[in-house]
């Protein structure tokens, strides 16, 4: 690719992805509200509010691929969600619409089928069970990618990520745990494959304990190579197990799925 946008770059999974997918592209343009440092020799950086839609089309002109991490990543009131995850998904496809539809790669989540027990395993084809308003937002997002593709073609990768930390943190962590190096090699393939369409692909690396199954996307050529197993004494070491009946421990988007709605 000549450019390859990034949204949320200043975040956690952007942050980290600014110099795991350098080689992807010429030129990485870099978006975000908050401060992003100084660019590299092959570094854009723009300072671009999701909700203003004439500021995202001006930031996907150009580039030939997108990562979408861009927006609210947490549970929080619903002005806040409404205008980066809402407002600002219907922004970024409208503006990719007209410049040509750039392949782009939706950070979707784990909480737009948190409500599923943790004793299901489930693949990509399920009806979306949101834990709360942050889970809505995504399905939105995951609605806006398929509407897009049957009415114009434009491909997404939708991918609800699990948890994409250096390490899991918790026991439920075991199960949805994604290695920065997993997920990086999934956004390579997702980029390389000659016909992307519109999938849902499950964020998680080769973990022995897994909620998801990932077999109907297979062609994608995508092999995760870590495995939250190698951590499992760790957590048992250094985390408390919760009760039985704990949200963590019944549902598959854990506390998320305990949070009350946040009042503006």
């Amino acid at each position: 690719m000549k450019r390859l946008l990034i949204t949320g770059a200043a975040g956690g999974l952007g942050s980290v992805m600014r110099d795991k997918l350098a080689h992807l592209a010429d030129t990485i343009r870099l978006s975000d509200m908050s401060d992003m440092g100084e660019a590299k020799s092959n570094e854009e950086i723009v300072t671009c509010d999701l909700g203003d839609a004439a500021a995202v089309e001006d930031l996907v002109k150009g580039c030939d691929g997108i990562v979408h991490f861009g927006g609210k990543s947490t549970e929080g009131p619903w002005s806040v969600i409404n205008n980066a995850n809402i407002q600002g998904v219907v922004n970024l496809y409208e503006a990719a619409r007209k410049h040509g539809m750039p392949r782009i790669v939706f950070a979707s989540s784990n909480h737009a089928i948190g409500f599923y027990r943790q004793d299901q395993v489930i693949d990509n084809t399920v009806y979306p069970r949101p834990d709360g308003l942050y889970g809505v937002s995504k399905v939105f997002g995951e609605a806006m990618a398929n509407a897009y593709h049957d009415k114009f073609g434009q491909e997404t990768a939708i991918v609800r990520i699990g948890s994409c930390f250096p390490e899991p943190r918790n026991h439920r962590m075991l199960s949805t745990w994604m290695s920065y190096d997993d997920f990086a090699r999934m956004i390579e393939r997702i980029f390389d494959v000659p016909k992307l369409g519109c999938p849902i692909i499950y964020g998680a690396s080769a973990n022995t304990a897994t909620f998801w199954d990932n077999s109907k996307v297979a062609w994608l050529g995508w092999q995760p190579q870590d495995n939250s197993e190698s951590y499992r004494a760790q957590v048992d070491a250094n985390t408390p197990k919760p009760a039985p009946d704990a949200p963590d421990v019944l549902w598959q988007g854990g506390m998320f799925c305990a949070d009350t709605i946040h009042e503006e």
